[in-house]
């Protein structure tokens, strides 16, 4: 039990781990001569306590590992903090670059519930006359379901990734036209860095939350040009949301095209020494942009949080009907031929979208993957300082194969009695 307990822990809180069967081998070897030596350490997953070898899931929807997407999380906040304020191989002179949070939505597909707002934040009624609570389950939902446009809304969702791309490139040239530089020009003096993530607003459609920055030609390392200003900035975005747009698909003589939506908000970042403290911080940036990280269709709609394997599984689930609509218009959209590149039916849980949730440009900040290394090379060094050093040179052979996922009834009961992982308390203990 003490054994089964300690490798329970060593998932840190995952209650869906990957089980792994097979062996792994540790071999020391002759530096000098490059013989194999002997055996350093063997791990045989049949004489695990658990039977197997669990791993963790890292899977990084909080609706389906709690743990895992705490983690997530935090990498996430990390990665757009250093990019805000520095740290992780980013210079702390980056914070004086001119950089703006800009959050842009999705166009309308027909009239939803919603919570007006008016002066000084009071609360309207909805154009349907009531007035909704803000956990209303009718936020979000069509007034009028049978005249709201699901196929252009599953296809907005699908279009959304590469109307970004087209975004980011008309936003260089408009940086470029406002410093009276040609785009050529424009690499030479100074360059667009961004991070972003997606988020579903609760009528299904995808909008995107960025931090967007001007640096100089070498990116975060170096400053930018004199007539870079947050200014300047802002009013590219708005030139480049206004003009940018991507052509969908012709569908029964019906043509498609997508372009952001009219509300636009683009607000300037200032650290909490500016104005005591009252503007925009770096943290509060950076933790909302990470929160929405670890979150899909499911937190907004209440839809499903894995692809569906047949259509016949709606009828048994329990989601909204406005989801159920959203996902039977993807998968019957994913049947056509001259949309199978859209692989609508594989992300009909996603509602159309198939996009990255968390990206950034190549010189924005840090990477996952930099900040996964560094915390293994602590692992490692941890491991060390109880062990003592391992030997320079190791051989290592191992054969692992899937064995499933999960926890059984009597490990789950077990892990629910050890301490929750950090940030995770409260949250429930199965995914």
């Amino acid at each position: 039990m003490p054994a089964l307990l300690r490798q329970l822990a060593s998932l840190g809180g995952c209650t869906h781990p990957i089980r792994l069967d097979g062996h792994r081998t540790e071999y020391d070897v002759n530096t000098r001569t490059g013989e194999i030596g002997n055996v350093l350490h063997y791990l045989d997953s049949s004489g695990l306590p658990a039977g197997h070898l669990l791993v963790r899931c890292n899977n990084r929807r909080t609706t389906r590992c709690a743990a895992c997407a705490e983690v997530y999380r935090r990498d996430t906040f990390h990665l757009i903090t250093s990019g805000l304020r520095g740290g992780k191989g980013v210079p702390e002179r980056v914070a004086a670059h001119p950089r703006v949070f800009a959050t842009f939505t999705a166009p309308s597909f027909g009239p939803v519930h919603n919570r007006p707002t008016g002066p000084a934040g009071s609360v309207r009624r909805c154009r349907c006359g009531a007035l909704h609570d803000q956990d209303d389950s009718a936020l979000g939902t069509p007034l009028d379901p049978d005249t709201y446009d699901y196929e252009a809304a599953v296809l907005w969702n699908a279009h959304a990734g590469p109307l970004w791309r087209r975004f980011s490139i008309y936003l260089r040239r408009e940086v470029a036209k406002r410093a009276g530089l040609t785009q050529r020009a424009f690499r030479e003096y100074a360059r667009v860095s961004f991070a972003k993530v997606a988020e579903y607003q609760k009528r299904g459609a995808v909008h995107f939350h960025a931090v967007i920055r001007i640096d100089g030609p070498g990116g975060g390392d170096t400053p930018p040009p004199a007539w870079a200003t947050a200014e300047l900035l802002t009013d590219a975005i708005r030139a480049a949301v206004a003009a940018v747009h991507v052509d969908g698909p012709a569908i029964d003589g019906r043509a498609h095209a997508f372009a952001f939506g009219r509300q636009l908000d683009v607000r300037t970042i200032r650290s909490a020494d500016f104005d005591g403290g009252q503007e925009l911080t770096e943290r509060a940036v950076a933790a909302y942009i990470a929160k929405y990280a670890t979150k899909g269709a499911e937190t907004a709609t209440g839809a499903l949080d894995r692809p569906l394997k047949f259509a016949a599984e709606l009828a048994q689930l329990d989601i909204s009907e406005h989801a159920r609509r959203l996902v039977r218009t993807a998968w019957s959209l994913g049947a056509r031929k001259d949309l199978e590149h859209l692989r609508l039916r594989a992300w009909a849980h996603m509602l159309g979208f198939r996009g990255h949730f968390s990206t950034k440009s190549r010189r924005y900040s840090t990477t996952l993957g930099a900040l996964r290394d560094a915390r293994a090379e602590w692992r490692r060094a941890q491991a060390v300082a109880a062990n003592g050093p391992e030997p320079e040179t190791t051989y290592v052979l191992a054969h692992w194969v899937f064995a499933g996922t999960g926890l059984s009834a009597a490990e789950s009961w077990l892990a629910a009695s050890l301490e929750p992982a950090p940030g995770t308390e409260g949250e429930p203990t199965h995914a």
